[in-house]
């Protein structure tokens, strides 16, 4: 079974999208998901997965009626359930809804639909009438991958009708697929933006002049451009129109990227690699008596007390960043001054002249 599926997508099988862009609903589904494990869980149904249809010819927006309905009621389809062979329809509630519930639509199971044709013309013995035709029987052609859509394609047509079309015997009928309805777009209040605002080009190329016989213009530092950002009252060196963007870089990019963590961590491996090297070749230019190996293993200590070093001063750094050391300079500060309040309370201290007291003599 795909591990994509999951029970929550169980739970939602019912679509109001008549497109066919894989084939989950054909796989098998675990029977532990079908059981419920308290009142409060959906009762699920799933139909055996040869029972199940590929391709659907009846999905929502289409006209249908049921076998054994006699009154040959239209009904209009609201949703689908691929895995159950299930058709919901529009108008038509179960009734047994709880109280603060949404009634459930009524459903019915694939076989039991007709698609409706349309009214057509027939002529009797008392004069033409009009009467609705149902497609008995259902042809398709061969499904076609739309790459640029992603999903599957295909013409579907009634092969035989009820009742049967004089002019159309022995011929395709085509059925059109339900057109989606369009959205309708609200107009725009006082809070939306219009579309010609929207298109507007407020873009301006920076000015300087382009003759090759003057200097190109000094791109300004991002200090110098935040600084006069952020004090009007500063001359711009750098003209009235900057480009904007080129100073938000870094801002905008994400640091965390996986190219620039690796661009990162390759530079600290060639920063180790090279300090090593730096300190291997100083140690054995001042043998001072020592061999060649112990100086190679003086160096790599103090290669490894220096990263720690370095390691343990970044760790610092963020702890001072993320408010450590704040925290703990105002609970040091708190601490102080309950302190010094408790030593005045018992300096102020004073007791009431009771008997059986005693004054030190030093007193």
């Amino acid at each position: 079974m795909p591990s994509s599926f999951t029970r929550n997508q169980l739970i939602h099988a019912a679509t109001t999208k008549p497109w066919t862009t894989n084939f989950k609903h054909l796989s098998p589904i675990p029977k532990k998901w079908l059981k419920r494990l308290s009142l409060r869980d959906p009762v699920l149904k799933a139909a055996h997965p040869n029972d199940r249809i590929k391709y659907w010819n009846i999905v929502p927006g289409d006209q249908i009626r049921l076998l054994g309905d006699k009154t040959n009621t239209l009904h209009e389809v609201l949703s689908i359930n691929r895995i159950s062979n299930r058709v919901f329809v529009k108008g038509a509630n179960s009734g047994n809804a709880a109280a603060n519930k949404l009634p459930e639509s009524k459903n019915y199971h694939y076989s039991r639909c007709q698609l409706f044709l349309g009214n057509y013309e027939f002529l009797g013995p008392t004069g033409p009438h009009v009467l609705p035709v149902f497609a008995q029987r259902l042809g398709t052609s061969n499904p076609v991958w739309n790459p640029f859509f992603r999903r599957f394609d295909w013409e579907r047509f009634a092969t035989k009708t009820v009742p049967t079309i004089p002019q159309q015997v022995g011929q395709r009928l085509a059925i059109p697929w339900p057109k989606p309805e369009k959205s309708v777009t609200p107009e725009p209040g006082i809070y939306d933006t219009t579309k010609e605002e929207v298109a507007k080009v407020t873009y301006k190329a920076p000015a300087f002049n382009p003759s090759l016989k003057t200097l190109s213009p000094r791109l300004p530092s991002e200090d110098e451009y935040l600084t006069t950002l952020y004090n009007p009252h500063v001359q711009r060196t750098f003209g009235d129109s900057p480009h904007i963007e080129m100073y938000l870089t870094r801002d905008l990019s994400n640091p965390h990227s996986r190219a620039k963590k690796l661009k990162r961590w390759k530079a600290y491996q060639f920063r180790k690699t090279a300090l090593l090297k730096e300190l291997t070749e100083k140690e054995l230019k001042e043998l001072n008596g020592r061999t060649v190996r112990e100086a190679k293993a003086e160096a790599a200590f103090k290669w490894r007390e220096q990263l720690k070093t370095e390691r343990d001063a970044v760790r610092k750094m963020r702890w001072k960043d993320r408010g450590a050391e704040a925290r703990l300079e105002r609970k040091r500060v708190r601490k102080a001054k309950k302190a010094l309040k408790q030593r005045q309370r018992l300096t102020q201290l004073v007791l009431r002249e009771e008997p059986n007291q005693v004054i030190p003599s030093d007193a």
